[in-house]
């Protein structure tokens, strides 16, 4: 399913790109998006719990959910600035997360 991230992700970079140019400042930019888009997710968050007492309950989990899918092609956006090869990366650092949780689990059942 995510296999269309990556077509997704290099086609919006590639027209970035065209747009904005490929030079640093752009690779700040398309960071700073992943932090816009983190922030709009904890703001939802809020929103769900009711935290603010000014505003009340205002969001759902569902709008949770989908602002945590901006933060997600966001930043296999901006990994498209960082590497030649997002998927591989992605996969190592996914595999590299994995094995260390299941390496805490065993040491904490025995």
């Amino acid at each position: 399913m995510t296999a269309g991230l990556w077509t997704v992700t290099a086609s919006i970079a590639a027209t970035l790109n065209a747009a904005n140019g490929a030079g640093e400042h752009e690779r700040a930019m398309r960071l700073m998006k992943v932090t816009e888009e983190a922030g709009e997710a904890a703001a939802a968050y809020i929103g769900v719990t009711g935290q603010n007492p000014r505003k009340g309950t205002t969001h759902t989990p569902a709008d949770v959910a989908d602002e945590l899918c901006d933060v997600i092609i966001a930043a296999a956006v901006a990994l498209h600035a960082f590497t030649a090869v997002p998927p591989v990366v992605l996969d190592a650092k996914l595999h590299a997360a994995a094995g260390r949780l299941n390496a805490h689990t065993h040491t904490e059942s025995e």
